[in-house]
């Protein structure tokens, strides 16, 4: 009886034993340091924008954004249209290729709230000729084309009035038209057209009135080959917009924060000669 009951205690002992060593694997991985953790997919942020010089500078924050792990995805338009209604319908996260006035008339016209994040740059209005080289040349009767849109036409009439072209109605404001003229020594002839049109247009008038945007792909520097053109202390500096709503999205902040630093404006400043100031 003793023999069994000394078998039976020394087969416990063992499987106890067994127990314990099989314990042991886990009691270690317990103390281990944890498996790294998966990385944080990057944030993603397309923004719709104008070629130059909104692409170019979009472009160039790329690698810089990519440090922040955000991945940034650029839209080219070609108008001033559809980069607005895009980001309304939510085909975008943002866009860049507009000033506040204009901003101010398309949320009024299609009644829509979107807002700024934050300015960028400024491109200065010029008046360019083919035809002559400085406008005390433009004869009696001649035509000058400006912006069809409300907000740059009254951008232009804004600059001919500075420059003793024309006098606007109560000294003119952003929202002149043409039938503000209220005098107009030479008779010029005010032609509208669509902004982006304007460069081509300039073929078949005496003059016109062009945004920076159009005019640099168009071989036009306004430093160099302008008539007249805006002073540095133009209000119209463009604006990183989006949807009201969005202002707190870290990665809508780091774009706008990147776009404002020095890295920016050193790129502004080399590329540009003048021709885009920053306006931060």
């Amino acid at each position: 009886m003793k023999k069994i009951i000394a078998l039976l205690l020394a087969i416990s002992i063992t499987l106890l034993g067994a127990v314990g060593c099989t314990a042991k694997p886990a009691e270690q991985a317990t103390g281990a340091a944890p498996a790294p953790a998966e990385a944080t997919a990057a944030a993603v942020i397309k923004v719709g924008a104008t070629p130059v010089p909104h692409a170019e500078l979009l472009d160039f924050v790329k690698p810089i954004l990519e440090k922040e792990n955000i991945t940034l995805e650029v839209v080219v338009f070609q108008d001033y249209v559809q980069p607005n209604t895009a980001l309304v319908d939510q085909e975008l996260d943002a866009n860049f290729f507009q000033h506040q006035p204009y901003l101010d008339s398309f949320n009024k016209e299609r009644g829509q709230n979107l807002i700024s994040a934050g300015s960028v740059h400024v491109e200065p209005l010029a008046l360019y000729s083919k035809s002559v080289k400085n406008i005390s040349e433009l004869k009696d009767g001649a035509t000058i084309a400006i912006p069809n849109d409300s907000a740059n036409a009254a951008r232009a009439l804004l600059l001919l009035q500075t420059n003793g072209i024309l006098k606007l109605k109560d000294g003119g404001s952003i929202a002149s038209t043409e039938k503000d003229i209220v005098e107009n020594p030479k008779n010029f002839k005010i032609e509208l057209a669509e902004a982006a049109q304007l460069p081509r247009v300039l073929e078949d008038v005496d003059a016109a009135i062009i945004n920076t945007n159009f005019a640099l792909p168009a071989g036009l520097n306004p430093v160099k080959d302008a008539l007249i053109i805006e002073g540095a202390d133009s209000p119209y500096a463009n604006n990183v917009v989006i949807r009201n709503g969005d202002q707190e999205r870290a990665e809508i902040k780091k774009l706008v924060e990147v776009l404002n630093s020095a890295e920016v404006r050193k790129f502004i400043e080399e590329k540009y000669q003048g021709a885009i100031v920053a306006a931060f």
